[in-house]
């Protein structure tokens, strides 16, 4: 791998890394009470399993990715990154999908089942929420480029060779 090349896919590591601890920073940060009438009632993300899924997801690519960044280049290891950059890229889509589906209830509610939106009620909580859900997905978009950098990188000399 060339300098330039090295230094590009360190970078992207490293937005990568970037946007998946943000995405952890700002939902563990994301609590906010609200009263309705005489009831109290506190929104955070431990509240529901999706969210927490969502945080101990991007926290596991958060710690993956602190290590690879001090991978170094010569390593054989990075035949095993390439599966597990694979992995933990359908790790972070599944996370974002579920948390995104209890986003979605919270902002817009559910008729059919009588749940109430509770966005009016509590706005911090839910910006937070938004903010962690694009940071993530910004990962997720970061994280999908190195798997088909790295993935081009390990096939290509196999298929270029010729027998």
């Amino acid at each position: 791998m060339t300098k330039a090349s090295r230094i590009c896919h360190l970078l992207l590591r490293f937005l990568a890394f970037s946007a998946t601890l943000s995405a952890v920073i700002v939902m563990v940060s994301s609590h906010e009470k609200a009263t309705f009438f005489t009831v109290s009632f506190e929104a955070k993300y431990t509240n529901s399993p999706s969210f927490k899924y969502f945080v101990i997801a991007n926290s596991v690519v958060t710690v993956y990715g602190f290590f690879i960044l001090f991978l170094p280049a010569e390593s054989l290891l990075w035949r095993l990154v390439v599966a597990t950059d694979m992995v933990l890229t359908m790790l972070l889509i599944s996370s974002i999908s579920a948390a995104l589906a209890i986003a979605q209830v919270a902002k817009q509610g559910n008729n059919y089942a009588a749940w109430l939106p509770i966005c009016n009620s509590v706005p911090k909580f839910c910006n937070h929420t938004t903010g962690a859900l694009i940071a993530s997905f910004i990962g997720v978009i970061i994280y999908m480029i190195l798997l088909l950098h790295s993935i081009h990188r390990v096939l290509d000399p196999l298929l270029l060779r010729k027998t």
